[in-house]
Parts: C-alpha cells; sequence; structure tokens
C-alpha cells in the first residue's frame, strides 16, 4: 500500500510517522517552500502525548518541552475563576501534558521519518479521479498518479474544497496574535497555562522552555479586523496585570503573528473513495480548548490502526466512525467557549464568571476525562 498524504503539518507529519510504523509506505507534499519556525507554540494534551507515547516520542518531547499541571481562566488580573488540575490524568495515562515550541515539534517529527519523502513547493491546485486512482497536480507543474490520498492540508483544504464541496468556514469575528518572547515567568506560573478573560478580549501564556513563553491574545471585532492593529496591542491589554503586559511589551512586534479565527462548520463526510480527510482538513475548529491539533494526532493513530487492521475503504469507514463523534464534540465545544469568553454585558459577564467560580471540580474533570480518552480500535 502507497499512500501520499497533502501537508507536512503537525497531522500530515504524525500520519507519517504513524503509517510507516505499520510498513505502510507513503510520501507527503507540502506547499512550503520550506518548513520554518513558525513563532508559536503548542500545548500537546494528555490525548496527543497518549499517542506519541505509543510511536515512541513521549520522551524527547517532555526533554524539549514544559510540562503543564494546571489549566486556569482567570480574570483580567490574573484573579483564578476555574482552575483545572492535570496531575489526575497525569497518574491515570501516565502521560504528562507538555508545552512546546511548534518548530521544534515539526523538528522532532521530521527526525523520526525513515523513509518518507517530504517534497517541497508542491502547492496542491486539482485532485481528479482517474482510472488508476487520482490525479494529483501542482502549481509547479508537476502531475502525478495516486492510489490513494489522505488530505492533511488544514482549514483551507484543496483535496477538501475539489471532493467535499458541501462545506462551510465560519468566521468568529475574533483577532488572534501568537508570539513567543524571552521571558522569566514568576515560578508560580511556570508549569501552568494561563488565560486571562476579560470584556470581549483574553490574554494565554505557558512557558515552553527555559525563559521561553508563548502567548495568544484574542479581541472580538464587528466588522473586519482591521478594527485592531498590532502597534496597539499593548494598549489593548493595559489594564491586565502586569506579567500579561511585561510578556506584551518583551515581544518584537515582527514576531508576532496575526490571523483571524475560523472554523469548519461540522461535516459528516470525511472520505471518498480512495481519499480520506485528517485534522483541520476534516474538522478545524477554534483555538478556545487546545484541541486542534490534538485532534488531528488522535486522527493520525487511529487512521493508522484502521489502516493496518482494514482494507482500505473499511479502514477509511471506521476511522470515520471512531473519530467523528469526539471531533465535532470539540469544534461545538470549542465554539461555545469562544462565544461565553468574549461577552461583552457586564452582567452576562458576571453571571459567566460565578458559574466558572461555583463548577464543581468533578464536572471539569469529567468533561476532561472524555477528550483525553483514545479510541479502542
Amino acid at each position: 500500500m502507497n499512500i501520499d498524504i497533502i501537508g507536512a503539518g503537525i497531522g500530515g507529519l504524525t500520519t507519517a510517522i504513524a503509517l510507516e510504523q505499520k510498513g505502510i509506505k507513503t510520501r507527503i507534499f507540502e506547499q512550503a517552500e520550506q518548513i520554518k519556525e513558525v513563532g508559536a507554540g503548542i500545548i500537546l494534551a494528555n490525548n496527543a502525548m497518549q499517542v506519541y507515547d505509543k510511536l515512541g516520542l513521549r520522551k524527547i518531547i517532555e526533554e524539549n518541552g514544559n510540562p503543564i499541571s494546571s489549566m486556569n481562566i482567570t480574570k483580567s488580573n490574573l484573579k483564578p475563576l476555574s482552575k483545572i488540575d492535570l496531575s489526575y490524568f497525569e497518574q491515570k495515562h501516565n502521560t504528562k501534558n507538555i508545552a512546546i515550541h511548534r518548530g521544534k515539534l515539526q523538528k522532532i517529527l521530521i527526525d523520526k521519518l525513515k523513509t518518507t519523502e517530504i517534497n517541497l513547493n508542491n502547492k496542491l491546485t486539482s485532485i481528479v479521479k482517474s482510472e488508476n486512482g487520482y490525479e494529483l497536480n501542482f502549481e509547479n507543474g508537476k502531475q502525478i498518479q495516486s492510489s490513494t490520498v489522505v488530505g492533511a492540508d488544514g482549514l483551507n483544504s484543496v483535496v477538501r474544497q475539489k471532493l467535499f464541496p458541501n462545506n462551510s468556514i465560519r468566521n468568529a469575528n475574533q483577532i488572534c496574535w501568537r508570539g513567543v518572547t524571552e521571558y522569566e515567568l514568576p515560578i508560580n506560573f511556570r508549569n501552568e497555562l494561563n488565560e486571562a478573560w476579560g470584556k470581549a478580549e483574553r490574554f494565554g501564556f505557558v512557558q515552553i522552555a527555559e525563559n521561553k513563553v508563548y502567548w495568544y491574545a484574542l479581541k472580538s471585532f464587528k466588522k473586519n479586523a482591521n478594527e485592531f492593529s498590532i502597534n496597539n496591542i499593548e494598549q489593548y491589554f493595559g489594564d491586565y496585570n502586569l506579567v500579561i503586559k511585561d510578556i506584551i511589551k518583551s515581544t518584537k512586534k515582527e514576531h508576532i503573528n496575526t490571523a483571524e479565527i475560523s472554523d469548519l462548520k461540522p461535516t459528516d463526510i470525511w472520505f471518498k473513495d480512495n481519499v480520506c480527510l485528517i485534522g483541520d482538513s476534516a474538522h478545524a475548529t477554534t483555538p478556545n480548548m487546545g484541541q486542534g491539533a490534538c485532534q488531528a494526532i488522535e486522527d493520525a493513530f487511529v487512521l493508522s490502526e484502521c489502516l493496518h487492521k482494514y482494507e482500505i475503504t473499511k479502514a477509511f469507514s471506521e476511522y470515520q466512525k471512531l473519530r467523528l463523534p469526539k471531533a465535532h464534540q470539540v469544534v461545538k465545544a470549542s465554539w461555545l467557549v469562544g462565544k461565553m469568553a468574549h461577552l461583552k454585558n457586564p452582567i452576562l459577564i458576571g453571571l459567566r464568571n460565578q458559574m466558572l467560580r461555583l463548577t464543581p471540580t468533578s464536572v471539569n474533570r469529567k468533561q476532561n476525562e472524555l477528550i483525553f480518552q483514545l479510541a479502542e480500535i
């Protein structure tokens, strides 16, 4: 069996590793001319780290990242509203939640590959059914035949747009800034993810290595994202805790990435004949639960297990059956969290904060139990 993977992101690379370990030959086609270290971090939650443990990558990821044992939602002054203790899940699954630089994770994944070709500067423009499978056409003029294709090419997936036309992207009307900076966090914050909620805005930060902090900030906009300028970001969060203001001040503006937040409206068809979608191509989610990449990593694991166990059509069908309900649950819950976090009405904000404070630990634990549990195949 030969499988061509479109996209060398976290999902595509993890899929190639998992398939390689099953003895399945893969090729990756990536549109970028080089795989750059994007200035952003990533939080590998317990479910993702369980997969990497199975793939033999847990130790090296732990060595290159920072363990996170608590996820906190706070007010803008960093006074806690909700705290999720992750040590329970660390003990249960024998894996930690790890915050790591995205570029470092990509390098670890690429280094793990042994036989997979990574073809850079190959931007897919069309995929057409042919007698022997599929004809893949690339912007650089390359044309290849493929028997089996995995679309791991993200929210704006060409594979999905060409073969699965009935889908739509939803804009959350939120702008997001992400940055990585050299900064020494106070010791009590070093093994926590903290997300401070304000009025139609929020700011999150986490340590990803010694004296290195990944942060993200979001604001709601009414008409278009141009309402806000990166040059005014310190002003936007000027009434937040001093730690947050210092993190922003310590980051060079040219190292801050700006993007609008969108997701993919849940769709029930992830495969067609010998083509299958994974990750953001199938179920792009807003980043409000830190599960976007984690769900792609789960896809990689489940898909590889199904392809090892079944013939292709049955494998894709089983993969969709196992993964779709949970992925859709994450997409819907994340969209709801994003709306809750960006409330503007002071009365509703007060009610929301009171609800967060009063939610029992057992309820938060149960919700995360469902997210961190891997599918049985």
